[in-house]
């Protein structure tokens, strides 16, 4: 990909288009990265080909690909905005490294998670590099777009940054303590903090900062982030519970396994019969079962022990423990199967697509409302996304 994306070509297919423009976007991206984070540069190949696994399992590059189109679209160039949209695509796959293993997921883009592939000790460093190894591009955006623009989109990425993971402990804590009684609200808050702000707002807003917008205009782009961020996460969250693996690229049911809090699980639990409610409830308070973080842990113990790091008598009471949790009750396929039936028989799902669309439908008007932003195959392709985000809420 060059320093401008071509704007002759011509797609009559609005989806193509998108297509088109997402895949022009991944290639300058995977090329930025790749040059930013070299094994010769790094002096270590093998983590440098762990950063590069999840990103190299395809995906759509939409946060780097919201970026550049802002940028692109206010009259900035390339060069001022590749860093910080590589910086956003490797800080998404850091946060899915980190997050398959808090949800104990098995696979992630139709392979293996980085957990399960090369253990959970090594998963959690790869992610924590990406996150680290971010910082520099970050720093020299001053030589590109200037002092004042680089603190900006270092500011916002800092937002960005503790905004997800409040999000993530509070949708982490509802599981850890079994909360059921929440509202939508509830739920809308949980996803304004977890995926809005990394996946839409703060891609906005960094490529209108990188092309010189003022601050007057973030705040317009925050609303329409906000509002596609709702409409993604909650259609995602149905297609977790029906998609087509290859497609979907997670594990299909997940969530339910998981027990985290859904729009259409919260819904079901309102809506339900009190012997129904008590009944998910109980459901919910089950762990999952074959927990990916129980496998190994006798070794470990052993090694502790030899090593003089875990006392005999310490190591007794953590088997013990261990030894109570693999007899503890855990959901069943039947519990799942269950579940799925409850939220179909009160209408949840129905529920999670009609709040679904009105975000989607609110995104519309928002961009709709950016007479600023000049038509262009920027802005095209900014539409395009909010016609997909619509789509896949129907």
């Amino acid at each position: 990909m060059t320093s401008t994306l071509p704007e002759e070509r011509s797609v009559p297919s609005a989806s193509a288009v998108l297509e088109d423009y997402l895949a022009l976007c991944k290639d300058a991206c995977d090329g930025e990265i790749g040059r930013l984070y070299s094994p010769v540069k790094r002096g270590s190949g093998s983590l440098h080909d762990l950063i590069l696994d999840y990103p190299r399992r395809g995906g759509k590059a939409l946060r780097p690909a919201l970026s550049i189109a802002t940028c692109l679209g206010l009259g900035g160039h390339l060069e001022a905005i590749l860093p910080t949209a590589a910086t956003l695509e490797l800080y998404h796959n850091a946060f899915l490294i980190h997050d398959d293993i808090e949800d104990e997921s098995w696979s992630r883009r139709g392979r293996p998670t980085l957990h399960i592939d090369h253990g959970v000790p090594i998963a959690v460093n790869v992610g924590d590099a990406m996150l680290s190894l971010s910082l520099q591009p970050l720093l020299d955006n001053v030589e590109r777009v200037g002092l004042g623009p680089a603190l900006r989109i270092l500011r916002a990425v800092s937002h960005m940054t503790r905004q997800t993971v409040e999000g993530q402990a509070l949708e982490l804590e509802w599981v850890r303590s079994n909360t059921w009684q929440l509202l939508d609200a509830d739920y809308l808050e949980m996803v304004e903090l977890k995926t809005s702000w990394y996946s839409f707002i703060t891609p906005l807003q960094a490529g209108a900062v990188a092309a010189g917008a003022g601050p007057e205009r973030l705040i317009p782009l925050e609303s329409l982030g906000r509002h596609l961020g709702a409409a993604f996460q909650i259609t995602d969250d149905l297609l977790n519970l029906r998609a087509d693996p290859e497609e979907y690229g997670k594990e299909i049911g997940g969530d339910l396994w998981e027990g985290k809090r859904t729009l259409m699980l919260l819904h079901a639990l309102r809506s339900a019969e009190p012997e129904d409610q008590a009944r998910a409830v109980r459901i919910l308070s089950k762990r999952r079962p074959g927990s990916e973080g129980e496998l190994g842990l006798a070794d470990l113990l052993d090694r502790l022990t030899v090593r003089g790091e875990l006392s005999q008598a310490g190591r007794a009471e953590i088997t013990a423990q261990l030894e109570g949790q693999r007899h503890s009750e855990s959901k069943t396929l039947d519990d799942i199967r269950w579940l799925y039936a409850l939220m179909q028989r009160v209408g949840s799902l129905e529920h999670a697509r009609e709040v679904a669309g009105q975000h989607a439908r609110k995104a519309t008007d928002a961009l709709a409302g950016l007479e600023w932003f000049p038509p262009s195959r920027h802005r095209d392709m900014l539409a395009g996304v909010v016609d997909y985000v619509h789509g896949r809420t129907r």
